[in-house]
């Protein structure tokens, strides 16, 4: 009789079993066993264990597939129990996550916003934004025309935001009450044009062109406006040859307000990539609330 050495598929012990019979378990793929007992064993597709909730001492019975499936190693007997154990790591986590700071609209002092879309750090601030009377926003409006030597845009006055909606309506409303020509208006800002005159004698199209424009000769660097892009009729607002190269300055102000202007930007963003062209993009943001354009276009300052 010719007998051969195998393992155990179970428990791992080995035996000898005929060549015979270990050949034709090879043949067909099957588990040799050194005893009945251990293919009793290995036939077992359940396995009980007691609950992971250190207070519960249930016994629980899981397939192996869904101890498998459990990351933490953990089996509850309910629901009631998951939740118990679950809760407790996540309060965990989230301690040690901490409220992001907010800048308050009125004070301008910075303060950790716990729940909705807050505005103000206190109801103190919200009543001194929120609770003008009508003389006091056209006022301010005035005060502000006057500081500014132009009619101030919307975003410049989020102090008085919710009262000049409930006292006129809307802004250009509460700029014709202060007795000034407001800007362009939602309805006509894709085919109107408001122009104003930089320091220089060049024409913007708007306010925020003014004050880029304007910057510009503060710090002194020429430029150029409304130069046609390659091959296009396409215009760039500036253009600014700096230490030899040919840098393109864009002030997207409707950005994500339009889709024929989105369509716009998108072309002019690919004739600058086309042509090998740097190009600096200015949005609404930069200049509202505050203007950060020191930051923005800090590679002319170097």
């Amino acid at each position: 009789m010719n007998l051969v050495k195998v393992k155990c598929a179970f428990c791992g012990k080995e035996y000898f079993r005929q060549a015979g019979q270990v050949n034709e378990a090879k043949k067909f793929g099957w588990h040799q066993y050194c005893s009945k007992e251990c293919q009793k064993k290995a036939r077992i597709t359940r396995v009980e264990k007691v609950c992971g909730n250190p207070n519960c001492n249930n016994v629980v019975s899981r397939t192996l597939n869904q101890f498998r499936r459990s990351k933490s190693g953990l089996i509850f007997c309910s629901q009631t129990c998951a939740a118990i154990v679950n809760n407790k790591k996540c309060l965990k986590g989230h301690a040690k996550i901490k409220p992001k700071l907010k800048i308050c609209v009125q004070c301008g002092k910075p303060f950790r916003k716990s729940t909705g879309n807050l505005k103000y750090c206190s109801i103190r601030c919200r009543r001194k934004a929120e609770w003008y009377t009508q003389k006091e926003v056209l006022e301010i409006i005035r005060n502000t025309a006057r500081k500014l030597k132009r009619v101030p845009a919307r975003r410049e006055l989020r102090e008085i935001d919710g009262a000049y909606k409930r006292f006129f309506g809307s802004w250009s409303n509460a700029v014709i009450a202060a007795g000034f020509q407001p800007n362009r208006s939602h309805n006509q800002r894709m085919y109107k044009r408001v122009f104003t005159k930089a320091l220089d004698g060049h024409i913007c199209d708007s306010v925020s062109e003014l004050l880029i424009d304007n910057w510009f000769i503060k710090n002194k660097i020429e430029h150029e406006r409304n130069v046609s892009y390659p091959d296009t009729n396409h215009k760039a607002d500036w253009v600014i040859n700096f230490k030899g190269k040919t840098i393109f300055v864009e002030y997207f102000g409707l950005a994500k307000d339009s889709p024929r202007y989105d369509r716009s930007i998108t072309k002019k963003k690919t004739l600058c990539r086309r042509h090998k062209i740097k190009l600096i993009e200015v949005y609404p943001w930069d200049l509202y609330p505050k203007i950060n354009l020191d930051a923005k276009l800090k590679i002319f300052l170097s």
